[in-house]
């Protein structure tokens, strides 16, 4: 099984990987620390060379195509287990370091976003039918990570805990126009408008997400204050009391953030106020999921914090408040991943079984990078001014209450769906 037994001798740390090769032959790699018992089949014995050389990629590919299996474990065991032991200081052999090398020396090619090629990327995604977010998402089709006021909460009640928490960062007032940067289907713009009388501007780059949010906006009673445009936020030149953007930043990249901050502070006046909601990661700055990058989210980049602030200090904005959502996103992503599996075999006749393995894949593995991997959610207000929000951060859970209960009177109840399993 050469030369990924070399591989597996030097990366398994932390509990064993029992792996089966083609020809039925079962090698047990044991890390010197108890952890989990994890059994992987290999089909196809080209894997041997293809998971050396690119792991990240080939095992990826190798469970969308049926090569690569866990009898008696499961998927999820198996990227815990690589999730764990992936935690080291340095690569486990001088190939792997010079091909990381390789790679960060791309990585201004691989974030390539600019106008137009951005909204290819967005595409990739995003426009593959509205359909399959409905079957998995939460009923606001909220598509980024969520609140858990309670480790209990249902995901409809996180999502919503998420738009307090925002909406009350933001200092909301009667009046202020408002800009929602990757409105994506437009749950947080609707909400803003249903809890304060404010005007939002969305913008997208989805189509798809840019027509069924305008039907939303309608159905609730806001398209008078609530606008959607298909249109990429360099595009603007008007000025806006508050700008949020959720879950839009990863698909910057690092090379446009001075352009990104540059224009977020043309559209601020003095005492606005720009929350910016995204995923990071605390460890030093790095590269992309080859797997990630190629079938989920091309373009696309979670930073670490030290490529970000540079590019906020360059154009003088004030970084008022900073938080971290560290398990919020694992906690989302599990209820996501129950919800598809539950809706599985309609997906399964919408598209097909390597496209069910694939998401399954994505939203697992996605899991584990929040769950014992490196990745956080972190949630950054910014100004042009030093006061433009209060110097303590109590008006936060004030303004929370104050929502909640205006959430009563204006919102409908939520829903909540009837769910298969634990979460």
């Amino acid at each position: 099984m050469f030369p990924l037994s070399v591989l597996l001798s030097k990366f398994i740390r932390k509990g064993t990987l029992s792996v089966v090769d083609a020809d039925g032959k079962t090698h047990c790699f044991g890390g010197t620390e108890p952890g989990l018992a994890v059994t992987m089949k290999l089909d196809d014995a080209a894997l041997y060379k293809s998971l050396f050389f690119n792991p990240e990629l080939s095992a990826g590919e190798a469970y969308m195509n049926g090569t690569l299996s866990f009898p008696g474990s499961s998927l999820r065991e198996f990227l815990a287990l690589y999730s764990i032991n992936q935690n080291r200081p340095r690569p486990v052999t001088p190939l792997h370091s010079a091909i990381g090398s390789v790679s960060r020396g791309l990585k201004r090619f691989q974030q390539s976003n600019p106008i137009g090629k951005a909204q290819e990327n967005i595409a990739h995604h995003y426009d593959i039918g509205n359909k399959l977010y409905e079957l998995f998402l939460d009923d606001g089709l909220f598509y980024s990570c969520a609140y858990f006021e309670q480790d209990d909460d249902t995901l409809e009640a996180a999502q919503r805990a998420k738009c307090r928490l925002i909406a009350a960062k933001m200092g909301l007032q009667p009046g202020q126009k408002i800009l929602d940067i990757g409105s994506g289907w437009g749950g947080l713009a609707i909400y803003l408008a249903s809890v304060e009388n404010v005007e939002v501007l969305g913008v997208t780059l989805s189509k798809e997400q840019h027509t069924l949010a305008q039907q939303r906006a309608q159905q609730a009673g806001v398209a008078d204050r609530v606008k959607f445009e298909l249109r990429d936020y360099r595009q603007l030149d008007q000025k806006f009391d508050r700008i949020v953007s959720v879950g839009m930043f990863e698909h910057v990249g690092v090379p446009r953030y001075h352009e990104f901050f540059e224009k977020i502070n043309a559209l601020l006046p003095d005492h606005g106020v720009m929350l910016l909601h995204s995923i990071g990661h605390m460890s030093p700055a790095s590269t992309a999921s080859p797997w990630m990058r190629k079938y989920i989210f091309p373009g696309a980049y979670s930073p670490a914090l030290s490529e970000v602030f540079p590019a906020v200090e360059r154009n003088k904005l004030w970084v008022t408040d900073c938080e971290f959502l560290r398990l919020h996103y694992a906690m989302t992503l599990k209820h996501w991943h129950a919800r598809f599996e539950k809706n599985r075999a309609k997906i399964a006749e919408m598209y097909d079984e390597r496209f069910c393995r694939m998401w399954e894949f994505y939203l697992i593995s996605a899991e584990m990078m929040f769950r014992t991997g490196a990745q956080e959610v972190f949630h950054m207000q910014l100004s042009r001014t030093r006061d433009a929000s209060p110097i303590r951060r109590d008006y936060i859970v004030d303004k929370q209450r104050e929502l909640k209960k205006r959430e009563a009177e204006r919102l409908p109840p939520l829903r909540i769906r009837e769910m298969v399993g634990s979460l």
